[in-house]
């Protein structure tokens, strides 16, 4: 008979839940993992990687028919393979998939398949296939994510109202899209379609598109998106959606209250996610807030021995969040079990970046302009332009700038915000700067490689100081 009885039980294998389980594996606790669906959670299957995956491939449609820009002549019809950008995708969401699969077996964690329901703190019933299966712990830790929130009034049916997980893997590729909502989902999927040759507007609620952003990066965007052919309505929102036998009719109210109905082949909803909570067993052992489990810096939860890592906790809702959670969590869960060589650190939320994968792509941490004055700091922030950057311009990427905010008494660096190409790959650099508590002066000494897309983080610091040296 299987073991029933572990060090720590993880319901839920998401990138919380699943590298929990290898931090807890690691320092040499029992542990076993519960999953319903597919080892890895919504990032690898449903969400960071196959959304990736997509865009990637828009990426080299976009470059392709830009092949002159480049001095390239390809000869011949370039067009999208629906169905093999689609199956691609997949093959890359299979892969990592079994690539969990292998970490739980490497790590000798037990992994069991199915729904389940904590009877208490620290057991769970997990129903699968093979009927029910009765597990104890001394500890637990919740990892069960988000889902998308539908409209109230039009939920999505997966033909013509979609998800992000039906828009991933559509049936047939619309002719005129409706995206409501313009975070990072929003605008991805937005950004997606439009690249394949699809007719896009968005609608956002708030005065800006991607509204967590920079006001400047929000404006560079939507200059940027609607030079590249959408639509974009901000300060706009939609009252009434139908099915038709075309697609879906939306009401939309502009910014001037203006209403006016308009047809569109298909609509994605991406107006934010609603915590996997429900029929967990949680009401009488966590202190919930709007369905999010409420938890202390480390992960623990009001009742001792339960934990929660991750999207179905407070925010922000990132996956490389839920990660760093998962390691916490099972850090502090280890050194209550007698490990005197672990020292978990809480999290700190001012220094987890923020990426969003649309052409340009953005990428920040830390505090914008406008919410470092909020805060009452005296700020300097400083801006540099792709357009100054060698690199950029030999890659035919000048399209973009990087922001840098500092406290003007200390030197403190306050955020980073960039957007332009591949800053998701860049904003480490500030993430790494904030963790050591960096001021400019130690930006500014630093020698970055030439030529690099990456100066114009250096150039974006030096300009904060009025010493920008390239434009």
């Amino acid at each position: 008979m299987a073991d029933t009885k572990y060090d720590v039980i993880v319901l839920g294998s998401g990138p919380g839940g699943y590298v929990a389980a290898i931090r807890c594996a690691q320092l040499g606790l029992k542990t076993a993992i519960v999953e319903r669906e597919l080892l890895g959670g919504i990032c690898l299957n449903w969400g960071c990687i196959p959304t990736k995956a997509l865009l990637r491939s828009a990426e080299i449609l976009h470059y392709a028919q830009h092949a002159k820009d480049y001095g390239l002549k390809i000869a011949g019809a370039i067009e999208a393979d629906l169905e093999a950008v689609v199956k691609r995708s997949r093959g890359v969401a299979k892969q990592l998939n079994q690539g969990v699969t292998h970490l739980m077996k490497k790590n000798k964690i037990a992994v069991r398949m199915g729904e389940g329901t904590l009877t208490g703190p620290t057991s769970l019933t997990v129903k699968g296939d093979k009927g029910e299966e009765k597990l104890t712990a001394k500890h637990v830790i919740v990892a069960t994510g988000a889902r998308a929130r539908d409209l109230p009034f039009a939920p999505a049916d997966g033909e013509r109202v979609w998800t992000y997980r039906h828009a991933m893997t559509p049936k047939e590729m619309p002719k005129k899209l409706l995206v409501i909502g313009s975070g990072a989902i929003g605008i991805e999927f937005a950004s997606f379609y439009n690249d394949m040759g699809v007719d896009v507007t968005v609608v956002e609620m708030l005065d800006r598109v991607v509204p967590v952003e920079d006001a400047e990066v929000s404006a560079f965007l939507e200059k940027s998106l609607t030079k590249q052919g959408m639509t974009i309505m901000t300060g706009a929102g939609v009252e009434d959606l139908k099915v038709t036998a075309k697609g879906v009719t939306a009401k939309i109210k502009d910014s001037k209250g203006k209403i006016s109905e308009t047809e569109f082949s298909h609509c994605i909803t991406a107006i934010g996610i609603v915590p996997n909570t429900e029929n967990v067993g949680l009401e009488k052992l966590a202190e919930m807030d709007r369905g999010f489990i409420q938890i202390d810096d480390y992960g623990r939860t009001k009742s001792k021995g339960l934990w929660a890592i991750g999207d179905c906790t407070p925010g922000p809702w990132l996956a490389h969040k839920a990660s760093h959670e998962g390691v916490t969590t099972a850090e502090a869960i280890a050194k209550e079990l007698g490990n005197k060589d672990v020292h978990p650190h809480p999290l700190d939320r001012a220094n987890i970046p923020g990426c969003t994968y649309c052409r340009p792509q953005i990428a920040s941490v830390g505090l914008t302009e406008a919410k470092a004055k909020e805060a009452g700091r005296e700020v300097k922030a400083g801006t540099f332009p792709f357009i100054g950057n060698g690199k950029a311009i030999a890659l035919g990427e000048a399209e973009g700038f990087v922001k840098t905010v500092f406290d003007a008494k200390t030197g403190e660096l306050l955020g980073a915000h960039m957007i332009g190409a591949e800053v998701t790959e860049m904003i480490q650099g500030f993430v790494v700067g904030k963790t050591l508590e960096t001021t400019e002066a130690e930006l500014m000494q630093t020698v970055f490689p030439h030529p690099t897309i990456s100066e114009s983080m250096h150039e974006s610091v030096l300009a904060s100081y009025g010493r920008a040296l390239h434009i």
